[in-house]
This record gives structure tokens, C-alpha cells and sequence, in this order.
């Protein structure tokens, strides 16, 4: 071999040499070690508690921010205040996205949260008067979501194509039998205006802050297998990085899975 073929290969190598530590630093800097998470208040933190230490017995600290507003976690996320959020279902996701101009996409699912009706004045679905005041959330996924409820327990009828495209309002409502009246509100008030309510319907995470409980104080409720999964989200950006595999893979371990199997009882379903 000649010097210059001896120093060209070099070179090369060299260079290959280069860009493989390059590419290395670079892995290694997308894999953070620690990532600020957003959850909404009630049982997403104490399922978090459990996250955190499977996520550092694999070298991934976690910084949990605790969120009292729907509103604000997709926001923090989009303005970069997040690495991640845990606390919405697919459908308010897509609202988010489409209404605000997100563009934050889901990367695993955690828990079914079964959505409920409660009330402090009557025990039974049965007992509701004629005229009743009717809490609802009022962001258009959840609140189409309490609307199907009331339609699955009988107390109205929805327009078909907004039950189809799961799109329904209170202006959907085609029967009305007990002449109900519906009353939208921020989803973290309806806990706190079930004195004004004859019901309401409450958000899991909500309920549980509130001291009530979907099996014993629940007057109307979600099957389980709700298509209404929450999720991990993330910016686009970041669906495949190396850490949101690890913060998604931490969640869905086996002893998160069996505390919410053994913690909750039914509330919440792993999703997983």
C-alpha cells in the first residue's frame, strides 16, 4: 500500500471515527436524565409517586407539576415548560390541538378514569325531580362526554350525527323529558357546586380531591371499557426520543399496573 492509499484510509477512519462520536453525544444528549412532567390534582399524583420510583431505578428523575386547570398542561407543554403531560383522553387532546394550534401528539396510555354523575341530594338516578339543575363540564370533550352518560341512563336524546361524531352540546338535545336543566361549568367547580346541583358530572381525578368515590357515591356511571383512555403526551418534536420511551415504559411497568389494580378498585383501569 502506498503512503497517500495509508493516509487517505486514515483519514477515513478517522473521520468515520468522528461522526460515530458524534452521533453518540448526540443520543446521549436526546436521552435526558431528567424531565419535568405535568398531571392534573387527585390520583394521577399518587399513581405518579409510583411512576417516579420505577422511572429512577432507571437512572430518569422525574419533576412532577401538579395542574388544578384543564386549560393550562397542553398550554405549559406547547411554550416548552414541559418535557410531558399525563392527564386527557384522545378526544380533548385533538380539541386542544385543533383549538388552540398544539401540535402535541400522545406516546403511550396510562388509566381509564369511568366518569360519573354524583349528587348530595338524592342516592338513586330514579330520585331525580322533574326541572333538575344538571352539572356538565363545560369543555367540548368532556361535556359531550357527560351528555352521552345522561343519553345512556335514559335522561335525554341527542341528535344522532353528534353522538356519531362525538361532537354533542346541549344545543344536540332533541328529548328532554324531565325537562333537565343542563348547566356547563369549569370542570373543577362542579365539585364544589353540588350543593347548588341536583347533579353533576365530575372528573375522576376531581372527585376523588372532592372525598367522593365512583363505586359508593356515583348516581350514574362510565362503563370501564370507555374508549376515553388518558395518555403521555408530548410535543412532536419529541415522540421519539430515547426519554419518552422511558417515561412512557415507566408508567406502563408492572408495579405501576398493580398499584392502580389494587389502589383504586375499579376507579381507575390501567389502560395498558
Amino acid at each position: 500500500m502506498t503512503p497517500f492509499l495509508r493516509h487517505r484510509r486514515s483519514l477515513l477512519a478517522g473521520t468515520a471515527a468522528t461522526l460515530l462520536a458524534l452521533t453518540a453525544g448526540s443520543a446521549i444528549a436526546q436521552d435526558k436524565q431528567r424531565l419535568k412532567v405535568g398531571i392534573s390534582v387527585g390520583n394521577a399524583e399518587q399513581i405518579f409517586e409510583v411512576v417516579k420510583k420505577v422511572a429512577a431505578q432507571q437512572g430518569l428523575q422525574l419533576d412532577v407539576v401538579v395542574f388544578n386547570d384543564y386549560q393550562l398542561p397542553n398550554a405549559a407543554l406547547a411554550a416548552g415548560d414541559l418535557d410531558a403531560n399525563a392527564f386527557q383522553h384522545q378526544p380533548f387532546l385533538d380539541n386542544q390541538n385543533k383549538a388552540r394550534g398544539f401540535d402535541i401528539v400522545p406516546v403511550g396510555l396510562t388509566v381509564t378514569a369511568p366518569l360519573g354523575f354524583y349528587s348530595r341530594k338524592i342516592k338513586s338516578i330514579d330520585a331525580l325531580p322533574e326541572g333538575a339543575s344538571v352539572g356538565i363540564q363545560n369543555d367540548p370533550s368532556n361535556g359531550n362526554r357527560a351528555l352521552l352518560l345522561q343519553q345512556s341512563a335514559g335522561l335525554i336524546t341527542l341528535k344522532p350525527e353528534a353522538v356519531k361524531n362525538n361532537t354533542a352540546t346541549p344545543l344536540d338535545v332533541v328529548a328532554n323529558p324531565k325537562k333537565l336543566k343542563l348547566v356547563p361549568l369549569d370542570a373543577a367547580q362542579l365539585p364544589r357546586s353540588l350543593d347548588d346541583l341536583a347533579i353533576a358530572s365530575i372528573n375522576n381525578d376531581y372527585a376523588e380531591k372532592a372525598g367522593l368515590s365512583l363505586a359508593r357515591d356515583a348516581v350514574i356511571k362510565e362503563s370501564p371499557k370507555s374508549p376515553y383512555a388518558n395518555l403521555i403526551a408530548v410535543r412532536r418534536a419529541d415522540q421519539d426520543k430515547p426519554w419518552a420511551k422511558r417515561l412512557v415504559a415507566a408508567y406502563q411497568s408492572p408495579e405501576v399496573k398493580q398499584f392502580i389494580d389494587t389502589r383504586f378498585n375499579g376507579a381507575l383501569v390501567p389502560a395498558f
